[in-house]
């Protein structure tokens, strides 16, 4: 696939005026407690803007203190006048049930200290992004609009789904014996390293390689995902499938201990899934039978083992608690802009696509940074984003595509649900 790169050191240049890149004073602080318990805190530039820019932090299992934007954002969009705040939301962990009112409270104790914004903008990223989705969808938002970037945007449970079929089918057919737990995880920590154990064995051999390629496909791992290295060629199957392997466990495996017990039990399933289905509408068979071919092994045996293999149900009021908090109904209110790296190993592409293709095309639209790693965006193309969704909410339409961004499609997400929608 053909992509137009421009560099970050031009697109910086290219997103900054010279008036804004020179020195300013110091920001105003302005922070307090929400009645919640929340504390939240903002930086108000001397040129302030009139716009606020409301940053969702991604997942933490402890309280972290308020900060406005993350560093390397921070004093570029400080020099163009934009009033910066975050809550802490008051818990940590998977804490949408919190975070979303709790940031909706930060806008109005600013709008009541400092009187009301002319524009609300919501950003964060990956947990964060889902946040700042959720605040778009909200019936009566308080934002304007939103940027979501590297987001779960997937919703906790279709991600979560996802995750399972990977975990799923490499503790089937990897990793039998190492006595790894899908759902109702005592220790996320020392459950994912015993993945790690069971991943490092298997990466040396061609059958644990090829039944690895599989589980990847299943989980919606790209194949690219680290920042340090070159994007693998289309029939490069063996280096795609390293690029799978580095990010496997952190993208299958992930915290389930937190969310579970804030649902009540066990949200995720795999009752009824097909996987030889699942595999045909990946997109990415013919990389599974090249390796399954150079291995020796039976694809379809192991599919049929995985048919076999005991499911996982789901507690139906965990299901619905986790819908609310948060699964997106892909109906935003406010213009939302998804920004995602085509190479992104934890927060798999394909959720992004799955959400720009089910919302209204006037509403959402989805840019891709042409590089890899979890929440790697530079500066420039963070700018340009949100550029580009301030201009669609001043003209009502979508401007062409930045050139800081890459034409992408992503795999497709292999078990898509949204909030009043159907879940695969």
């Amino acid at each position: 696939m053909m992509r137009t790169i421009i560099t970050a050191s031009a697109a910086l240049a290219l997103a900054l005026p010279a008036a804004a890149q020179a020195p300013v004073q110091p920001p105003r602080t302005v922070e307090g407690q929400l009645a919640s318990g929340a504390h939240w805190k903002a930086l108000v530039p001397a040129n302030f803007n009139g716009r606020l820019l409301v940053w969702s932090h991604g997942y933490s299992p402890r309280i972290d203190p308020p900060e406005p934007a993350p560093a390397q954002y921070r004093d570029l969009l400080l020099q163009r006048g934009y009033a910066l705040i975050a809550s802490d939301y008051g818990a940590g962990g998977w804490s949408l049930e919190q975070a979303v009112p709790a940031q909706r409270a930060a806008v109005e104790a600013f709008a009541a200290r400092e009187g009301r914004p002319a524009r609300v903008l919501a950003w964060g990223s990956s947990m964060g992004g889902l946040i700042s989705t959720a605040l778009a969808e909200q019936d009566k938002p308080a934002i304007d609009g939103a940027l979501a970037m590297c987001p779960s945007i997937g919703g906790a449970v279709g991600m979560m789904n996802m995750g399972l079929d990977g975990a799923f089918a490499f503790t089937t057919l990897v990793a039998a014996n190492s006595g790894l737990s899908l759902v109702n995880v005592a220790d996320d920590m020392a459950n994912g390293r015993k993945a790690q154990t069971a991943l490092d064995a298997a990466r040396t051999t061609r059958e644990g390689r090829a039944r690895l390629a599989l589980a990847g496909v299943l989980g919606g791992i790209p194949g690219w995902t680290r920042v340090d290295r070159a994007e693998p060629a289309v029939a490069d199957y063996e280096a795609q499938l390293d690029e799978m392997a580095a990010t496997f466990v952190m993208g299958t495996f992930m915290p389930r201990n937190d969310q579970e017990a804030r649902a009540g039990g066990v949200f995720s399933w795999n009752t009824g899934v097909d996987y030889a289905r699942q595999l045909a509408l990946s997109g990415r068979r013919a990389m599974v039978e090249a390796l399954y071919a150079k291995a020796g092994l039976s694809l379809s045996e192991d599919l049929a083992a995985l048919a076999k293999a005991p499911r996982i149900a789901a507690k139906p009021a965990a299901v619905r608690y986790m819908m609310a908090n948060y699964t997106p109904n892909a109906k935003p209110r406010v213009p939302l802009v998804s920004l995602q790296a085509v190479g992104d190993g934890m927060t798999s592409p394909s959720l992004q696509r799955a959400y720009v293709q089910t919302a209204p095309a006037a509403m959402v639209q989805g840019l891709w940074h042409n590089g890899a790693g979890h929440c790697r965006l530079p500066a420039a193309q963070v700018l340009a984003a949100i550029d580009h969704l301030e201009a669609r909410i001043d003209s009502g339409k979508w401007a062409a595509r930045p050139p800081q961004f890459v034409d992408h499609t992503p795999a497709p997400m292999l078990r898509p649900c949204t909030r009043g929608g159907k879940c695969r």
